[in-house]
């Protein structure tokens, strides 16, 4: 049986019960496992280790308990949002270039343990939205955007499949926001149909 395992923050999260560790949540995971456990049913294990509010420093500070014991044959990873957002909101954010730092340690690291592992890295992304806008949202988004070339260049170092999840909403978007966001950040509906397509594609190439 194949592990999978989601990480990231409440994107990812989306409400799980933490009480019980096979719950995903009411997000792209859940609509992931279910498609993939409708056409390949017993052949896949699915974790969601996501966590509202999570920045990269916080992923890098679980490495061992939500990661490398858990020895998933695959991972994906999404996170940078609350990087930028922590900052703007409460001056407790991590800057781009620390950013790039951890989450080279973090996958470094991961990979000495777990050498065989597959990962697809999802790129976080910013829309506008009542929480985008109301924390200013130009400055809000040229900052999203270096985390993305960031998680970008990770993947490219590693050779993982990489997903440019704010390219792919931008596309969708076309002037509809409350369609794909509810906030400018936490998908709808419509924005987790997105990265579930996604995501399923990105794994269709590891």
């Amino acid at each position: 049986m194949i592990r999978i395992l989601f990480q990231g923050d409440s994107i990812t999260d989306a409400g799980r019960d933490r009480a019980n560790p096979e719950h995903l949540g009411s997000g792209y995971p859940k609509f992931v496992a279910g498609a993939m456990s409708l056409d390949h049913p017993g052949e896949y294990e699915f974790i969601n280790r996501g966590i509202s509010g999570n920045r990269i420093v916080d992923v890098y500070a679980r490495i061992k308990a939500d990661i490398i014991n858990l020895k998933p044959d695959v991972m994906s990873i999404m996170i940078g949002v609350n990087d930028v957002w922590h900052e703007l909101s409460r001056q407790n954010g991590v800057d781009a270039e620390k950013f790039e730092r951890i989450y080279d340690m973090l996958i470094s690291e991961i990979k000495a343990e777990l050498p065989d592992l597959k990962v697809i890295i999802l790129s976080p992304y910013v829309m506008t939205g009542t929480s985008t806008e109301a924390l200013g949202y130009e400055e809000f988004h040229k900052e999203v955007q270096l985390r993305i070339a960031a998680a970008k260049r990770i993947a490219e170092k590693y050779g993982f499949a990489y997903v440019d999840l704010q390219q792919k909403f931008d596309e969708a978007a076309k002037g509809d926001i409350p369609r794909l966001t509810a906030d400018g950040v936490h998908p709808v509906a419509g924005g987790i149909e997105l990265i579930k397509r996604a995501w399923l594609e990105a794994y269709q190439s590891l």
